[in-house]
């Protein structure tokens, strides 16, 4: 008897699979970017490799935003090119590609943010796959690189703002938005997969659509604007907490705080504010720059009591007087931002801020206004965690704890995003997954996290 002629991919597929080690650096938005690239690599057979060493090509996802940033992605190449020799860079420095290519000539290839069929043809060239393709190897939400219980679903690309501190619309080209259908399936699919809380990002959340003209597109059996607001309802409809990250303070902004007051989507709010004082964002061009922004904070907060503001702020940007400065500690204790952090001005290559001709913040003043900052900041968050000792409140839980065992269990309130805000510790007589919302009755505070008990 003949025998049956075999799968025309069975030798491939007998064959060990090619290894592949990642580095992702960066934001949340590049975070992403490598976890759908993981995913095309998975679906075509790639194994990942815990080590440079251990694997047959390295892919390292760079960023470029500041300088330091710069100088910790080539300190990851070379890393790389140590240990194993094949590496293939992507990311935002890619964007300009001299800087690696002078440094590191035998890096395999370099590509564009964003370009991910460059990167899969590279890894290609340095392994090729081995893959049954009737061997079905990822999940339907894709591989996520964050743990199981929480998601970032990215809803655009690019930026159309010209803020002159900064290179991304330089590094990620312009605003470029997902239609509303294509979000909320992938949304979707992250909560049929057990994920309890989506971050939605973007390099500006609120102008969503925008370049779309905020376009219906058809989601079961209605049609769903990409709209800011349309989305951020629609998202609040599929039963898991939904968190708003890098929204500029546009007027229609405002509406968001609606859906929170429902209880529709969480109560917080990340906003770049990067400044208060107008000489100084009006340097910076900063967008929805408008005098009345404590107004309208206190307005969302008679709206929504409980209401997180979270924000990111620049010391020492070229210009920045002493007065400013002080505008700005008068401007944070009004504001009562429940978690904000600082960083020092670095100027960055290509960026308009290096041609304004304002004088330079020496070293020493950048300094002594962070600490200052730092320390105005550390005082409101410890008097705003103070007050909700007593209360009780929705926790969900990011490391496991209680029971039997004892330890405790590490979590976050609506109102602290994972990676940059801060934590609620809890006992628990009963076991505490990862990934379980328990109400936790608050018994202490220090000036960023909180202490309590599940009830």
């Amino acid at each position: 008897m003949q025998d049956k002629p075999s799968h025309p991919s069975s030798e491939n597929a007998n064959a060990a699979a090619p290894r592949v080690s990642f580095v992702s650096l960066g934001c949340p938005k590049a975070l992403v970017d490598s976890e759908r690239i993981i995913t095309r690599l998975r679906a075509e057979g790639y194994e990942l490799s815990r080590s440079h060493a251990a694997a047959d090509v390295v892919v390292v996802n760079t960023c470029g935003f500041l300088d330091s940033a710069k100088e910790e992605s080539l300190q990851a190449i070379g890393a790389a090119l140590g240990e194993n020799g094949k590496v293939v860079v992507t990311g935002c420095m890619g964007a300009e590609p001299g800087a690696i290519a002078e440094k590191f000539p035998q890096v395999l290839a370099i590509t564009r943010p964003q370009d991910y069929e460059s990167v899969l043809e590279a890894v290609h060239r340095a392994a090729p796959p081995a893959h049954d393709p009737f061997q079905d190897l990822i999940p339907p939400q894709g591989v996520k690189l964050t743990p199981r219980h929480y998601a970032y679903l990215k809803i655009s690309e690019g930026c159309d703002n010209s803020c002159s501190f900064c290179i991304i619309p330089h590094l990620r080209g312009p605003l470029v938005s997902r239609p509303a259908a294509e979000v909320l399936r992938e949304a979707e699919k992250l909560v049929a997969a057990g994920v309890k809380e989506i971050l939605v990002i973007s390099q500006d959340t609120s102008a969503y659509g925008r370049d779309l003209r905020y376009t219906e597109s058809p989601f079961h059996d209605r049609a769903v604007r990409a709209r800011f607001f349309d989305l951020a309802k629609e998202l609040g409809e599929l039963g898991a907490w939904v968190r708003l990250h890098y929204v500029y303070p546009y007027p229609h902004v405002d509406e968001a705080l609606t859906l929170m007051a429902e209880g529709k989507i969480l109560p917080y709010l990340d906003i770049p504010f990067q400044h208060a004082a107008p000489s100084v964002l009006k340097a910076m061009k900063r967008p929805a720059n408008e005098e009345k922004t404590l107004e309208r904070i206190q307005s969302w907060r008679r709206l929504v009591p409980d209401l997180a503001l979270r924000s990111s702020f620049i010391v020492g940007f070229p210009g920045e007087t002493e007065e400013d400065f002080a505008y700005l500690l008068d401007w944070l204790e009004a504001a009562q931002i429940d978690r904000a952090g600082a960083f020092k001005y670095e100027p960055v290559a290509g960026a308009p801020a290096n041609d304004l001709g304002l004088p330079v913040v020496p070293e020493e003043v950048k300094q002594s206004r962070w600490n200052r900052f730092m320390e105005r900041q550390q005082a409101i968050s410890a008097r705003i965690l103070k007050r909700k000792i007593g209360q009780r409140l929705q926790v969900i839980i990011d490391e496991a704890g209680g029971g039997a065992a004892g330890g405790m269990a590490k979590g976050r309130g609506k109102a602290d995003a994972p990676e940059i805000d801060g934590a609620v510790h809890v006992s628990s007589r009963r076991p505490l997954r990862a990934g379980d919302i328990v109400s936790v009755r608050i018994e202490g505070s220090d000036a960023y996290d909180l202490l309590g008990a599940a009830v």
